[in-house]
């Protein structure tokens, strides 16, 4: 046989939706010949499609964990292989990957975030001059697009045949060793994770240099090209804008320039070369580091730093004279809160909250039915299969076969198509992931203000919160201070609003702690007849102390009567309960633990919600008899 012909096609741009299904991504047996015929026969999926080509993703970072896998390992071989239902398939899967997204709605995971060689940021101009146009060319586009893409002609051709010269250029640009030099430092500078930063950068340079019609690459295109390759890779606060430092990176590009020979002084932000795995929690230069290094180890949690911080901190005197008294309410609330027993309360100004760090995962246990989200485990329309049942909402082929099978010889079948019928339809159980309703019920009480607490509090609510936003759950607040409780926000999508009401929060009183859960037991109540099938995450933020009674004169028995109150109502919405332990100080009374037992709750420790001090990832809310089971 002769030379096999070369030709070319246009590329295809494929679309892979958020709710796509993994058959769709990678195919599966073809079901008309598989019915018709009884051959198994593949029929490709996405990832085929896209092979040269480009696969757009948009708000990739809400695709399914078991999609971003499948992803990541085609993007990484330049193969898909397909292992399910009985078919072997292994085909070339070689695409450029685009995907666009909302950083406030979650963060990628860093394999996948990784795989992007460049990142744009696009905001809205703030030019009015900039904004009339866009308005203007919209409406002629609307008036008559064809007119429209007529007067763009010309345009778009001389666009086009810029590109191919810059295509037929690219070969020839070199790129000189200053510049790659000039590459390395910067990326280990910003202590990106890896070496694919320093291959995109280079490689994006070129091409700059080859678009501006340039055989050589110079410093503007290193500089370019790095703006575009760094900015989601460096190491930052998980809850930083994208963006690079500016300063920071003419810096780097300027220090071998002006002194080649490595000095004392040429350690600063790029000394710890480009592992970027050993740069502790610092990451990059941060402005708040020198003056948090002498008093913040590398090894303390976020909450930990923030409760060490010089707002925070008091005398351990001070801490050991306030724990005992709390736990004898009776005896020390005169003293404590004297001007309260005439009417009047000491209210404190409201804390600032410290700063927010990455939340570890709170979850509720079990599987549930409500909407999807990203927390809880639930029965979905879409992710991962895990069985069938019978139905036909969807058709899942191998459980409908195994079922007919048996039956062929009865049905009068020998050969050719399979006999089906009605009852042996099978239709697929996915399960996915739910949005809860996360109810904050928070002490706002002295006790809680006394050893200037409220600001490593808010801050970790304030974390929790934006990981409530990120995994699409309901919000709710609950305060109680004084002698009661009040809903501060209820049930809401808004997590704009629960920031700025618990910025606001002022702290002072006696503590009513009964009050706040018989309160949010009957905001579960309400959410119950609004949304039946959203499970509630309960997270009870309080140092345990309870100094003003709702029903009797013992605060304390009020506290055990109203947690099994809501006990009750967090189990009849097959929900979860966890007691935040803010008790800090030398002397311990363990009264948020006990708390937590009369809940039938988990206890959590305020310095264990951050993600970075966990030895497990996952923290699921199990009843304790489970807990003591396993």
């Amino acid at each position: 046989p002769g030379p096999t012909a070369i030709g070319s096609h246009p590329a295809r741009l494929v679309e892979l939706p958020v709710g796509a299904t993994e058959d769709r991504l990678v195919g599966s047996l073809d079901l008309e010949q598989v019915l018709a015929s009884g051959v198994a026969a593949y029929e490709p999926g996405l990832l085929a499609a896209a092979h040269r080509g480009l696969l757009y993703v948009d708000e990739v970072n809400l695709l399914h964990d078991h999609l971003v896998d499948l992803l990541l390992d085609a993007a990484a071989m330049g193969v898909a292989h397909v292992e399910r239902e009985g078919v072997s398939v292994r085909h070339a899967a070689r695409f450029l990957l685009v995907g666009t997204m909302n950083p406030e709605e979650g963060e990628l995971r860093p394999q996948l975030l990784d795989r992007f060689g460049l990142t744009v940021e696009v905001r809205a101009s703030r030019d009015p001059a900039e904004r009339a146009e866009v308005v203007r060319r919209r409406l002629a586009y609307e008036a008559d697009p064809e007119r429209f893409a007529a007067a763009w002609e010309q345009a778009d051709k001389e666009t086009a045949a810029r590109i191919e010269t810059a295509r037929a250029l690219l070969p020839s640009v070199t790129l000189p060793e200053a510049e790659l030099l000039r590459i390395t430092r910067i990326c280990a500078s910003f202590e990106v994770d890896g070496m694919r930063a320093d291959l995109v950068t280079a490689r994006a340079a070129t091409a700059l240099a080859a678009w501006a019609g340039r055989g050589e690459v110079i410093a503007e295109d290193v500089r370019q090209a790095a703006m575009l390759a760094l900015p989601h890779r460096r190491r930052r606060h998980p809850f930083d804008a994208p963006g690079l430092d500016e300063e920071r990176l003419d810096e780097a590009m300027d220090d071998g320039d002006e002194d080649p020979d490595p000095g004392p002084g040429s350690g600063g932000s790029g000394g710890s070369g480009g592992s970027g795995g050993s740069g502790g929690d610092s990451g990059d230069a941060d402005p708040r580091a020198d003056s948090a290094a002498p008093d913040s180890p590398s090894d303390r949690s976020p909450t930990e730093r923030a409760a060490g911080s010089p707002e925070s901190a008091e005398s351990p005197a001070q801490d050991s004279a306030a724990e005992p008294d709390s736990g004898r309410p009776e005896k020390t609330g005169a003293p404590r809160s004297g001007p309260e027993s005439s009417g009047s309360e000491r209210e404190q100004a409201p804390a600032a909250p410290s700063e927010p760090f990455k939340a570890r995962l709170l979850q509720v246990s079990g599987v549930g039915t409500g909407a999807e989200g990203r927390r809880s485990r639930a029965r979905a329309t879409g992710g991962r299969s895990v069985g069938a049942r019978p139905g036909t909402h969807g058709l899942h082929l191998i459980a409908t076969v195994h079922a007919a099978a048996p039956q062929q010889i009865a049905r009068g079948r020998s050969q050719g198509a399979l006999r089906l019928r009605s009852e042996d339809l099978r239709e697929p159980i996915r399960e996915g992931r739910e949005g809860n309703l996360v109810l904050f019920v928070v002490d706002a009480s002295g006790s809680m203000a006394a050893r200037q607490r409220m600001a490593a509090v808010k801050g970790a609510i304030l974390s929790l919160l934006l990981d409530a936003y990120q995994r699409r759950d309901k919000v709710g607040l609950v305060t109680f201070r004084g002698r009661d409780a009040e809903v501060a926000l209820p049930p809401t999508w808004s997590v704009d609003a629960g920031a700025a009401r618990l910025t606001s929060l002022p702290t002072g009183g006696r503590t009513p702690l009964a009050a706040g859960l018989l309160q949010a037991a009957d905001v579960l109540r309400v959410e119950r007849m609004r949304d039946p099938n959203r499970r509630p995450l309960v997270l009870i933020v309080t140092d345990g102390r309870a100094t003003q009674a709702s029903h009797s004169k013992d605060p304390l028995a009020d506290t055990r009567r109203a947690a099994a109150h809501l006990h009750r109502a967090v189990a009849s919405l097959a929900g979860g309960s966890i007691v935040v332990d803010c008790e800090s100080g030398p002397v311990r009374l363990r009264l948020a633990a006990r708390l937590a037992a009369d809940l039938d709750a988990d206890h959590l420790p305020l310095t264990d919600l951050a993600a970075d001090t966990l030895t497990a990832a996952v923290h699921s809310t199990r009843p304790r008899s489970d807990r003591r089971a396993a």
